[in-house]
């Protein structure tokens, strides 16, 4: 007794295998030679990366020419904060000196990434302002020095 084989049965399964066949030639073209040598990743990354030009100094290295500030900071509740992180890049500032190569954050926006109300940071952890109420119209360095901001400017 011959069986009888629909004819989409055929059809369906040259498809499958053009599309696995596909499948399997671009993953062969698109995945790099060293990819999964150290698990699941590129291991020739790391040399990509040791090519990309630093651009933080570290904050020794705004210590270096800062000791004012570095001595504020030591007394103050952004201590454990690094000056890159308000600040930015600091590399090209520690080898000009020059003033434009820093960035001078201003601004409620700037101090609100930190500080805005928001349920979900602890309210111990971070003073945390409404700045919806809180001095509207004015930037918060206007009243405070953000390297000791419990003392109000005069």
């Amino acid at each position: 007794m011959k069986r009888y084989i629909p004819p989409q049965i055929p059809r369906l399964a040259l498809a499958f295998a053009i599309v696995i066949s596909l499948f399997l030639v671009l993953r062969h073209l698109l995945i790099p030679d060293t990819f999964g040598k150290y698990g699941p990743y590129r291991a020739a990354s790391m040399d990509d990366y040791s090519t990309i030009e630093i651009h933080y100094a570290g904050q020794q290295a705004c210590f270096e020419c800062h000791q004012d500030i570095e001595d504020l900071k030591a007394l103050d509740v952004h201590s454990g904060i690094h000056c890159e992180t308000c600040h930015g890049p600091g590399q090209k500032h520690s080898t000009s000196a020059e003033a434009a190569d820093i960035l001078k954050p201003t601004g409620r926006e700037f101090c609100g990434n930190c500080h805005m109300m928001n349920a979900a940071r602890q309210k111990d952890a971070v003073l945390q302002v409404d700045l919806t109420k809180h001095n509207i119209g004015k930037n918060c360095t206007e009243c405070h020095n953000p390297h000791q901001p419990w003392e109000m400017k005069k």
